[in-house]
């Protein structure tokens, strides 16, 4: 199953252990759904939005297992990005992994994004 991708900082990430749920950052909860990225997609979202930003992971989320709340619509230039209606459970993630700083300040990936 393809894995899409939600980009947080670390200590919104635990809250959403704590929690049982990840209910989005300020922006989402702004916006009304939860930004997610493909692997394709995550490089230039983590620029874009979270340039140089420290303490940050990236969450890896089973698409299929967010059913009819997940919806793909048109953002950046007309791609389509994925956005969740509704809170991220915690059993629709596959792993965490921190997303570090390399010596230029660009976010350093782990090499297995599918």
């Amino acid at each position: 199953m393809a894995a899409i991708y939600k980009i947080c900082t670390a200590m919104e990430w635990r809250e959403a252990e704590s929690a049982g749920a990840y209910r989005g950052s300020d922006v989402d909860c702004r916006d009304g759904y939860i930004h997610l990225s493909t692997a394709e997609q995550a490089a230039e979202t983590a620029a874009r939005h979270f340039a140089k930003q420290s303490d940050l992971v990236l969450i890896a989320v089973d698409a299929a297992a967010l059913g009819d709340r997940l919806k793909w619509e048109s953002s950046r230039g007309g791609a389509l990005f994925p956005h969740l209606y509704g809170e991220l459970p915690l059993n629709a993630v596959r792993r965490f992994d921190p997303l570090p700083l390399d010596a230029d300040g660009k976010h350093v990936f782990p090499k297995n994004l599918a």
